[in-house]
């Protein structure tokens, strides 16, 4: 099988402890936070033009095996498999930094060769399952807004839900098939933590529709906190606007001031039946609801990006999540963070004070998260194993797409860049597939050929091999984003003994 290697050494130990908010916050508390550099794991010299895959400078347990499925793609989002057990890949026509391309849906042929079954004009199309005979893809919208597609084999398409508000930071999400039959996806946040900011304008979105803000998905009442900040919509660089929450950039809210709800919303996992129909509310308070999976006992589980420090209202220090969602229930977002009120010092910006509340009145008590995942660790594609054949059944394999230090924040090592296995009922997080090395951080930082930015991962029909999807090389630096285009993969992780 092409790339395929056998890890014989045992793998680390990597326990992540429940309460675990990166080694950027450990560092802190010993005084040399603020003094230091931020070194994430984009912040790197220029890789090589052509990306080397070497699957043997991949770290796994001992009994798996992991070879290339394909090469050559352009930032790929998700993989699903049709009735047959085929291949699918999206690619998602767009990624930070602004870099636009054309979102496709791809058959992956034999020997990693791929053929286009559907292409669109509405990036980015952030993932797909198969249900009902069809594809279901995401489109993140970030022109149009969002939706949902059906994708015949043939590539027609038709468009089951739009309007989806997902022109700002975070975008259309998921899309998985629920064992009620349903289509489930989440919906990001329009801003980082509820408010429109000058941040926002640096991702791109600010310029392009500057009346775009969040939406609740049921009614809050503001506190009447209002964010002020420099204000990139004028030429003059002196130049201030003050923001409210949940309203558009330069617009101030009043204590008591009630915001109306509505579906679809911002932060929320929503469902819709496989051939259209009416769009109904899951959950909400969510940042970046990004990975949506169900356990085989059916309970629903949904990875969750912290909040970043950045824009008008920066929240440091805060942990990516693995939510078990209850249906009906508001998850924190914007005031809540691992549990907690962000309005304390833990969650303030070195120098700077704590994040004020925003909504007057919480709409129910929010819950604590299944398990937490490293600060900035961008945790996010998620699927849970089913099958003795590959082993850890009921346990969550979470893709981490890694840090984009220092747009997010500082860090003061590389976070993330692997894929990570959740105790589903203990919250205890463990290295899955890791680059070899002394360090952690992506293949292009480590000079060696291993993984790059994990965006998601899915096991096939059967149960037997779990797929990661690799987004490519994407740099950082003081700019924001430099994704490297052609430089996505595919990979398959068996146990060798299932692999024969």
């Amino acid at each position: 099988m092409k790339g395929q290697a056998t890890i014989r050494r045992p793998l680390r130990s990597r326990l992540r402890p429940a309460l675990l908010l990166g080694l950027a916050a450990t560092a802190a508390q010993a005084g040399c936070f603020s003094a230091r550099s931020s070194s994430g794991g984009g912040e790197t010299a220029p890789p090589p033009p052509t990306r080397v895959i070497r699957t043997t400078d991949i770290e796994l347990p001992d009994g798996y095996v992991i070879e290339v499925v394909a090469t050559g793609l352009t930032f790929p989002t998700g993989v699903t498999f049709d009735d047959a057990g085929q291949v699918y890949v999206t690619e998602a026509g767009y990624s930070y930094g602004e870099v636009f391309t054309t979102p496709r849906l791809l058959r992956i042929e034999p020997g990693g060769a791929t053929s286009v079954v559907a292409t669109g004009r509405n990036p980015p199309w952030t993932g797909v399952t198969w249900a009902d005979g069809a594809f279901i893809v995401s489109e993140g919208g970030v022109r149009d807004g969002g939706k949902i597609l059906r994708i015949a084999p043939g590539g027609e398409t038709q468009t089951l839900a739009e309007g989806l508000p997902s022109l700002g930071d975070h975008h259309t999400n998921g899309p998985v098939l629920g064992p009620d039959g349903n289509i489930y996806f989440g919906q990001g946040t329009a801003t980082n933590s509820g408010v429109v900011g000058e941040d926002n304008y640096k991702f791109g979105w600010l310029k392009r529709h500057p009346e775009f803000h969040d939406v609740p998905c049921k009614d809050v009442t503001l506190t009447g906190a209002g964010l002020t900040g420099p204000n990139p919509l004028t030429k003059d660089e002196d130049d201030e606007a003050t923001t409210g929450a949940f309203v558009p950039f330069g617009t101030q809210t009043q204590r008591g001031q009630v915001i109306p709800g509505k579906v679809p919303c911002s932060g929320a996992v929503m469902r819709i039946p496989p051939r259209g129909g009416t769009l109904h509310l899951v959950a909400w308070g969510f940042r970046n609801p990004f990975g949506i999976a169900f356990s085989p006992d059916g309970k629903l589980f949904v990875t969750d990006n912290g909040y970043d420090e950045r824009g008008s209202r920066p929240v440091w220090g805060n942990a990516d999540y693995l939510w078990a969602v209850t249906p009906g229930t508001w998850y924190g977002w914007p005031d809540h963070a691992d549990g907690r009120p962000v309005a304390q010092d833990r969650y303030a910006p070195p120098g700077k004070k704590p994040p004020p509340p925003l909504l007057e009145v919480l709409p129910n008590p929010p819950p604590q998260p299944a398990a937490f995942f490293a600060v900035h660790s961008s945790s996010n594609g998620i699927d849970i194993s089913r099958a003795p054949a590959f082993g850890h059944v009921g346990d969550a394999f979470v893709a981490q797409f890694g840090d984009q230090a220092p747009d997010v924040g500082k860090v003061l090592h590389p976070v993330g860049f692997k894929v990570v296995r959740v105790d589903l009922k203990t919250g205890v997080v463990r290295d899955f597939a890791v680059n070899r090395g002394k360090d952690n951080g992506p293949a292009s930082r480590l000079k060696n050929g291993g993984l790059e930015r994990p965006i998601t991962v899915r096991f096939d029909r059967a149960g037997r091999s779990l797929y990661v999807v690799d987004f490519g090389v994407m740099l950082m630096d003081e700019k924001g984003a430099r994704p490297q285009q052609g430089t996505g993969a595919l990979f398959r992780i068996t146990r060798a003994a299932a692999a024969g």
